[in-house]
C-alpha cells in the first residue's frame, strides 16, 4: 500500500484504519536517546541509566527502535544498554537528528485495520513544540516521515481545512473501540487562544479525532495537572486500562493546587458514556507528594505509565504512594508484570515514561 493521498475520501477512518489501544499487541516501541542536556537540568547521565532500564524492561517482550543523533551517540547508547543487560538483539538504531527525546508527542501515531489482511499505517500530526512553547522543534517534526520510510508504512499527514493539524500523542488516550480522552486545556483553552491550531473549534478537533484516529466518541475533560508544560496533556491525568475502565489520579490534600481540578474531572467522568452508551468505570490513583525544581512544580504523576507487550512500566518518586499505585495497576493488568521505574531525575524534563515512548502496532 502506498502513502495515502490527502482527500476526504481517503482519511484513515474512511479506509478502515483506527488507533488501537496501547495494550493491543506491539510490533515495537520507539524511543529517542537522551542528548539535549538542557532538557534534564544537569542530570543527563543518570537519566540515561533510567532509559537503559526502560529499554531493558520493554525489550523483554518486543523490539525497540532507538533514535540517536550520530554514530558516537549510538556507541554510547550501546554501551549503556549492554551494561544494563538489555536484550540488544531486539534493538535497532536510527541515526536521525532531533531536537528533543519526547517520541510520544513528535512521533507518528500508529493505526491499524483488521483486514484481511491486517495492515498498519501511521498518522502524522503537525508538531509545533507544544504550541510554540519551545522554539526548536523543526527536526522533531521530521520524525514521522523518517519512521514511515524506515518501516515502509503508509503515512497520513493530518490536515483540516487544507492546513496541517497540530496534536501530540500525549494529548490523547484511546480504548481501541472508538473513544478518546482529551482535555479542554490542551485543545480548547479558556480564554480561547488556540496555540496549536488557530481558529480550530471543538467540532474541528472532533472531526480530526474521528477521521484520523477512528474515535468518534470524544471524552472532554477539563484541565491537566500543575507543572505540565504541555498545556494539560491527558496522559498525566487519566488513562484507559481496558475498553471500559480508566484510571484517574486524585489528590488527597485539599490545599494542593491539583485537588479541585482533579475532583472536577472526576465529576465529569461520572456523567460520560463510552461509544456503546455504557458508563465508564473509574479507578482512582493517588498522587505522590509535590516535587519541585527551584520554584517550578514538576508534573510527577503515576498516570504516565507505559503499557508494553510484557510489562507495564510505572514512574515512581521515592514516595509512600509508589507502592499503592503499583498495587492498583498490578490488579488492573493481570497478564503483565507491573514494575516501577525511578523517575525523580526523569521528571526534571517535565515528563516521564509515557511521554518518552511511542508504540508501533502489530499487524
Amino acid at each position: 500500500m502506498t502513502p495515502a493521498k490527502q482527500t476526504t475520501a481517503q482519511t484513515p477512518a474512511a479506509l478502515g484504519f483506527a488507533m488501537p489501544a496501547e495494550w493491543a499487541p506491539h510490533e515495537a516501541t520507539w524511543l529517542g536517546w537522551p542528548h539535549n542536556r538542557q532538557e534534564w537540568k544537569g542530570k543527563t547521565a543518570p537519566v540515561r541509566w533510567v532509559f537503559a532500564e526502560m529499554v531493558r524492561k520493554i525489550a523483554s517482550g518486543e523490539a525497540v527502535h532507538i533514535i540517536v543523533e550520530d554514530g558516537a551517540r549510538e556507541k554510547r547508547a550501546r554501551d549503556f544498554l549492554e551494561n544494563a543487560h538489555a536484550d540488544t538483539g531486539r534493538i535497532t538504531y536510527h541515526r536521525w537528528p532531533t531536537d528533543r527525546e519526547w517520541l510520544r508527542d513528535c512521533g507518528p501515531i500508529g493505526l491499524r485495520r483488521a483486514g484481511p489482511p491486517p495492515e498498519v499505517a501511521l498518522a502524522k500530526f503537525e508538531f509545533t513544540g507544544w504550541g510554540g512553547r519551545y522554539p526548536d522543534f523543526a527536526r522533531d517534526n521530521e520524525v514521522p516521515p523518517r519512521v514511515a520510510e524506515a518501516l515502509a508504512l503508509p503515512l497520513f499527514p493530518v490536515e483540516l481545512n487544507g492546513r496541517p493539524f497540530a496534536l501530540e500523542g500525549g494529548g490523547i488516550d484511546v480504548n481501541g473501540r472508538g473513544s478518546v480522552l482529551v482535555t479542554e486545556e490542551c485543545y480548547l483553552p479558556d480564554p480561547p487562544v488556540q496555540v496549536r491550531n488557530p481558529g480550530a473549534t471543538r467540532a474541528d478537533y472532533e472531526a480530526a479525532f474521528r477521521e484520523y484516529l477512528g474515535t468518534p466518541n470524544v471524552l472532554w475533560l477539563g484541565g491537566g495537572i500543575a507543572g505540565d508544560d504541555t498545556h494539560g496533556h491527558v496522559d498525566d491525568l487519566c488513562r484507559f486500562v481496558n475498553p471500559t475502565t480508566v484510571v484517574m489520579i486524585q489528590e488527597s490534600d485539599p490545599k494542593d493546587v491539583n485537588y479541585r481540578p482533579l475532583r472536577e474531572n472526576r465529576e465529569r467522568l461520572q456523567g460520560m458514556h463510552l461509544e456503546d452508551g455504557s458508563k465508564i468505570e473509574v479507578v482512582e490513583l493517588p498522587c505522590p507528594a509535590p516535587l519541585y525544581h527551584g520554584r517550578w512544580r514538576l508534573p510527577a504523576t503515576y498516570a504516565n505509565f507505559y503499557i508494553a507487550n510484557a510489562v507495564v512500566i510505572v514512574p515512581t518518586f521515592n514516595d509512600p504512594n509508589d507502592r499503592v499505585a503499583l498495587g492498583i495497576l498490578a490488579e488492573l493488568f493481570p497478564g503483565r508484570t507491573v514494575v516501577g521505574i525511578h523517575a525523580v531525575d526523569l521528571v526534571l524534563g517535565f515528563g516521564t515514561l509515557h511521554c518518552l515512548t511511542q508504540q508501533q502496532p502489530k499487524a
